[in-house]
């Protein structure tokens, strides 16, 4: 079920746990484990994504990105915002770890939650503040489809990863289920232009960073310049796949939720050589998975003991968020 391959990072067939039997989900959840102990970083193939839809979000993205500054700027991101555009130098990710940094080389699009009804849930001031309405480009054809339903499928996938987690921790299949039906994960977009100068000393195409949520999803493109991930004694490991797999890592909440026993990891993307030829753009699409707002996060019973005591207290998903985006901006003014 699982292979090695030049990045190092662990391949993970997710088929099995969904369509097998007891003992092939028991083995799959096994092999999560072990990898978010070890690295936190997977490659996740079996995911059940159909390749057209991987392809239409990564076109409608690209087609984005092309269109004039002055364009893509009438799609800004609201000032507090975190949906639609943000231009180059509008982040520095080593905001994540309490530090600042000189701004990355990348322009970004984001959309929130795609699927919202008219329960209070999401229609509250609060619902609201982490379920905005999306933008949509109008002057990209088929964008909205394209995205909504990239969303909906990166959804599905994130689900049954929280499943075999669930299994993985030694919880019910389905222990996550009512804390992820309402989730405010988002999509994002990056792009990494081509680099015809150099950059800033220490810059980088996104500056060493941990994510914030239960788990992210990586499709990207194999282009000079790329994702690396941090080793256990600080070196980094560069992370290659196929274009029909995606990365999966832990985020900060996972980590939290599970006392610290899974990791979630530095990575950075690097920029191009400077003797690579040709162009050296790059994309990536990312799905941020972020359980419900108020789902309630307390280190996992299995994950504590007399010798392993609980390390934070309780808070909840949309309060670790508010929190984590807080430093974000405090850092970034």
């Amino acid at each position: 079920m699982s292979q090695s391959i030049p990045s190092e990072i662990p391949v993970i067939d997710l088929r099995p746990f969904v369509e097998g039997d007891e003992a092939g989900a028991r083995a799959v959840a096994a092999e999560f484990d072990r990898a978010c102990r070890d690295l936190g970083f997977v490659v996740v193939v079996g995911h059940g994504v159909p390749q057209e839809v991987i392809e239409a979000a990564h076109r409608t993205s690209r087609a984005f990105f092309d269109l004039d500054l002055a364009t893509r700027e009438r799609y800004a991101a609201p000032p507090g915002g975190f949906v639609g555009y943000r231009g180059l130098g509008a982040e520095g990710l080593a905001y994540s770890l309490d530090q600042e940094s000189v701004p990355d080389l990348k322009e970004t699009y984001t959309v929130g939650r795609i699927d919202r009804g008219d329960d209070p849930y999401f229609t509250s001031p609060v619902g609201r503040m982490y379920m905005p309405d999306p933008i949509w480009p109008t002057e990209v054809p088929g964008f909205a489809d394209a995205w909504t339903e990239f969303y909906r499928a990166m959804d599905r996938v994130a689900t049954e990863l929280m499943r075999a987690f669930a299994v993985s921790l030694a919880l019910p299949r389905g222990f996550f289920d009512d804390k992820i039906d309402r989730s405010i994960s988002c999509v994002r977009a990056l792009n990494y232009p081509h680099q015809s100068t150099a950059a800033q000393p220490n810059q980088l195409r996104a500056g060493a960073h941990t994510d914030y949520g239960s788990l992210t999803l990586l499709s990207m493109d194999d282009a000079p310049g790329g994702l690396e991930v941090q080793r256990g004694d600080g070196s980094w490991a560069a992370v290659r796949v196929p274009p029909d797999a995606f990365v999966m890592n832990v985020g900060d909440l996972m980590a939290q939720w599970t006392n610290d026993h899974w990791r979630s990891t530095m990575h950075r993307v690097t920029n191009p050589p400077p003797d690579a030829r040709g162009s050296t753009r790059r994309q990536s699409l990312v799905f941020f998975h972020q359980p419900n707002y108020d789902a309630e996060v307390v280190p996992l019973p299995s994950c504590c003991g007399p010798d392993d005591p609980p390390k934070y207290a309780r808070t909840t998903s949309g309060e670790h968020l508010f929190m984590k985006m807080t430093k974000a901006k405090n850092l970034n003014v």
